[in-house]
């Protein structure tokens, strides 16, 4: 399982990371695993004002559809507009390409109540 460290985790198998002021959000290469291979994706709105937990994004698969959840509170600035003619880049690349929204923190310490890799990975163990 790939669980990059350079990034915060939700219980819900977000992945947050700090980049030039911004959070960049996407989903656990846990997440796209189970929910197979995507098929569309619903991003927000650029300029939406999202609260920590959320329900912010959907992700539609071969098996079922999912919410996304914003990690923490803040302002969406930017989507990731390739997934609309490619969503299966949430499947191949789930840490770079595959992203899904950036967010102006309301509070960039916030991250730091969201999980380290290690107590994700214990999480997923627990799960799978």
């Amino acid at each position: 399982m790939n669980i990059p460290e350079d990034r915060k985790y939700t219980k819900t198998h977000e992945w947050a990371k700090l980049e030039d002021g911004q959070v960049v959000v996407g989903i656990s290469d846990f997440a796209q695993e189970s929910l197979g291979d995507v098929v569309y994706v619903e991003v927000p709105e650029v300029g939406r004002e999202v609260a920590a937990g959320e329900a912010v994004a959907v992700i539609e698969s071969v098996k079922t559809a999912s919410d996304v959840y914003a990690p923490l509170a803040g302002r969406v600035v930017a989507v990731n507009e390739a997934l609309a003619e490619e969503p299966e880049l949430v499947n191949s690349d789930p840490y770079e390409a595959g992203w899904l929204f950036k967010l102006e923190p309301a509070d960039a310490a916030a991250l730091d109540g969201l999980l380290a890799a290690a107590d994700y990975a214990k999480l997923v163990e627990e799960e799978a």
